[in-house]
């Protein structure tokens, strides 16, 4: 399992060189991106397509090859293996039939942008990419809007406008975060403020909307929970008299919790459904 550059071919270890020049077959998420690397370290090593349309079919004939004494190497389009990235079947199939498993460790986007945020990084989440659809992805973030521990997402540049706007709506936009572009490139940046002010970044033009990004946003650390099933009852009562907007807010001022978090908690599913779509 080895770790590959994220952007700045230096980072590739010596080690990870050695073991991709030594291995019998590299199995790589795209080919033709991991042969340009191999190109400039001027490895040789054969490579075979493995990623998430074909692994499960591919897996027999490695563990095959692997049963007959080859070594393989795996990596990703970039950074450590199976983070948000193929591989877990080869692993597990590796795992049930005791054939060894060995990381290279390396370069990886999720511990770069936690290292330069400025935020809590004693206690973490990773979500990865959220779902593409706008309502699904909403519905996540409501889960995840009094998570305690900071979160880092993937974005992809065409919906990463689309996230921050959301993510402010879900989680307050004075939630503080750090916007990571480009890690270890030429043009990385990393810009620190309130979801609210990185939303004005992005949208002014102070973020390029280009690359590859980063997002590291704050935990709801301190923010009141409250009784989550009695806030609901308590919405459930006013919202029959009242419009959605106005009984959250009076639902916010009895229960004492705040109302973006208790926006999050009545879209969050529950036996009764979620109050608010």
């Amino acid at each position: 399992m080895v770790a590959t550059p994220i952007g700045n071919l230096e980072d590739l270890s010596p080690r990870a060189r050695r073991i991709l020049g030594q291995a019998a077959i590299i199995a790589a998420e795209d080919t033709r991106r991991t042969g340009q690397l191999l190109s400039t370290f001027q490895c040789k090593t054969p490579l075979m397509a493995l990623h998430e349309h074909n692994e499960g079919d591919r897996v027999p004939g490695l563990l095959t090859r692997l049963q007959a004494g080859d070594d393989i190497a795996l990596v990703s389009d970039a950074g450590t293996p199976l983070v948000a990235d193929p591989g877990f079947e080869l692993v597990r199939a590796c795992r049930a039939e005791a054939i060894a498993v060995v990381p290279i460790p390396g370069p990886s986007a999720v511990l770069a942008a936690l290292q330069v945020a400025g935020l809590p990084t004693d206690r973490f989440v990773f979500e990865g990419f959220l779902p593409r659809k706008a309502s699904q992805r909403r519905d996540r973030l409501a889960a995840l809007a009094t998570e305690p521990r900071t979160i880092v997402l993937f974005e992809a540049v065409h919906r990463i406008a689309a996230t921050l706007a959301d993510l402010a709506r879900c989680f307050g936009a004075d939630r503080p975060a750090a916007l990571c572009r480009e890690l270890t490139k030429v043009h990385e940046s990393v810009v620190p403020g309130t979801l609210g002010e990185l939303v004005g970044a992005l949208t002014g033009g102070t973020v390029p909307k280009r690359g590859e990004f980063v997002l590291v946003v704050a935990g709801a650390l301190g923010e009141p929970q409250g009784d989550i099933g009695a806030a609901r009852r308590v919405y459930r009562l006013l919202a029959d008299t009242m419009p959605p907007d106005q009984a959250l807010k009076l639902t916010a001022k009895i229960t004492g919790i705040k109302r973006n978090t208790l926006y999050g908690m009545l879209r969050t599913a529950a036996p009764d459904g979620p109050l608010l779509e």
